[in-house]
């Protein structure tokens, strides 16, 4: 860890270092040019909640060896929250910098047949990965809508229609997509297309579809979790057994990058789970003491354990920056409480996925990189998912134009200072899945508007017209002040409508 020290060696190190971003990660020799840029591979998993990781509830009923190996070897950061409650919308932060709101997008997700919601133009993290000479990769889902073959080009259709998530007016998935995350700066692309339980049901590798024998792929609702609906997908395609063939595709994403030591990769894995369905292997079943829904995690972390595994037998364990977190809380209802009561998928926060409570938003984050952060360390540092592409590039060495990651602040000084005092994001915005907003601004939070803004209630009405609680004395969000403090109340609200209002929050 850096300390201060007020004499003339110090000063010329610190220019030294303000001269290259990298030599701030280098563990030795700052002159010796051999610690390169790491390879990264980000991790999303799909609706894993804070308390399922038995490295941050002691009290999980699921097992995560694999994850609480990997935050034993990095940096567990304790207060870290997906850029919205949902995933499309924390999708879009997390590849653009950018919340997710001032896009086209203003409430809820996509579905399988939606264009694309990334503008073409729009600057995303793997561009910024091309840019510092990455090889970029994307594998898993993708949610971010994609731009199919249109059965009769000369015919337009208001795209808006597609995100019913059922109508196929004028598309071809058989011909596969004229846009996607191959025109977004990824080098190579394996993804579904939506949600494991929204049609259609195909995996797509570089805008062709893997399969193009389309099939009716008729749903199923019962028993809770086991759920996916009517829709067409390939012939070949089969809802169980997606999360390995993820994994296994991205281990030969991993082989194959690996083998040209002069170019470090960057690999997005948006995994499927443990997002309904949850449809476990076997091998994992009764597993866990939280059902299938545990059963399913354990699966997905033995998924983990498996990359990590190809990353020490190649050797490139030491260079590469692996983060692992979630693109919202769990989807733990009332009814999955009652049926496992000692399991908090969500931990002490209180609501679920899709709400403006820290339930909804509050998830599990993992930093490491043997070759830049210390191991067994966190930090309480208030970070979103949307920072990665500024963190991302001060590790690469590299300046964001003001048009590019309007909303993303860079963490990276955390990897070698945890501790330190200096808020990295002076302020963060929730935004819940029917479009009602909060702001986090140090200990205090602020909620526009009464309940949860999402599944879990809609408030009373007699209940004040917003809330605000105290994080610091009360991270469950039971005592609501907004009645009792008025000025901050106003403060707030104010610099809420402020950065709504000026398309950005970090400065430009």
């Amino acid at each position: 860890m850096l300390r201060t020290y007020p004499n003339l060696t110090y000063t010329l190190l610190m220019l030294l270092l303000a001269t290259s971003a990298m030599l701030v990660f280098r563990k030795k020799g700052f002159a010796d040019g051999t610690v390169r840029h790491p390879n990264v591979i980000y991790i999303l998993a799909d609706d894993l909640g804070y308390g399922d990781l038995s490295c941050l509830n002691p009290q999980s009923q699921i097992k995560t060896p694999n994850l609480d190996r990997l935050a034993g070897q990095g940096m567990v950061f304790t207060d870290a929250h997906s850029g919205s409650a949902v995933c499309t919308p924390t999708r879009y932060g997390i590849l653009t910098g950018r919340y997710a709101f001032r896009s086209r997008l203003k409430k809820g997700v996509l579905g399988g047949y939606s264009p694309m919601l990334i503008e073409r133009e729009r600057f995303t993290v793997a561009d910024l990965m091309k840019k510092a000479g990455y090889r970029t990769g994307v594998i898993g889902k993708w949610h971010l809508g994609l731009d199919w073959v249109k059965t009769d080009p000369t015919k337009t259709t208001d795209p808006t229609v597609y995100d019913d998530w059922t109508s196929t007016e004028n598309l071809s998935i058989a011909k596969g997509t004229t846009g996607g995350p191959n025109d977004l700066g990824f080098d190579y692309s394996y993804v579904i297309p939506a949600s494991l339980d929204i049609a259609p049901y195909i995996y797509v590798r570089n805008g062709k579809p893997a399969d193009n024998a389309i099939v009716d792929i008729p749903g199923q609702k019962e028993p809770r979790g086991v759920f996916w609906r009517d829709g067409k997908g390939s012939a070949s395609f089969r809802i169980p057994g997606t999360l390995d063939v993820f994994g296994q595709e991205a281990r030969q994403f991993i082989i194959d990058a690996g083998k040209n030591k002069s170019k470090p990769f960057f690999l997005y894995l948006p995994l499927s789970a443990p997002h309904t369905p949850w449809v476990p292997s076997e091998k994992y079943k009764n597993t866990s003491n939280a059902g299938l829904y545990g059963d399913f995690v354990q699966h997905t972390d033995a998924v983990v354990g498996q990359l990590m595994h190809t990353l020490d037998s190649l050797g490139l364990a030491d260079n590469t920056l692996v983060i692992f977190t979630s693109d919202n809380g769990a989807d733990w209802k009332p009814g999955d409480k009652q049926a496992f009561p000692a399991h908090d998928a969500n931990y002490i926060f209180k609501g679920e996925k899709s709400d403006i409570w820290e339930g909804g938003h509050h998830v599990p984050f993992i930093a490491r990189w043997p070759a830049g952060i210390e191991k067994g360390t966190q930090t309480a540092q208030t970070i979103c998912l949307a920072d990665l592409m500024a963190t991302l590039a001060a590790i690469t060495g590299q300046k964001l134009d003001r048009n590019a990651g309007q909303d993303s602040f860079s963490f990276a000084s955390l990897f070698r200072a945890p501790d330190e005092a200096k808020p990295v994001r002076p302020s963060i915005i929730h935004h819940s899945v029917e479009g009602m907003f909060a702001i986090r601004k140090g200990k205090w939070k602020f909620i526009d508007g009464k309940g949860s803004g999402g599944w879990s209630s809609k408030g009373a009405p007699t209940d004040p017209a917003g809330q605000l609680y105290d994080l610091e004395s009360d991270p469950r969000e039971t005592v609501n002040l907004y009645e009792k403090q008025p000025e901050l109340v106003k403060e707030l609200k104010a610099l809420l409508e402020k950065q709504k209002a000026q398309g950005y929050t970090r400065a430009l």
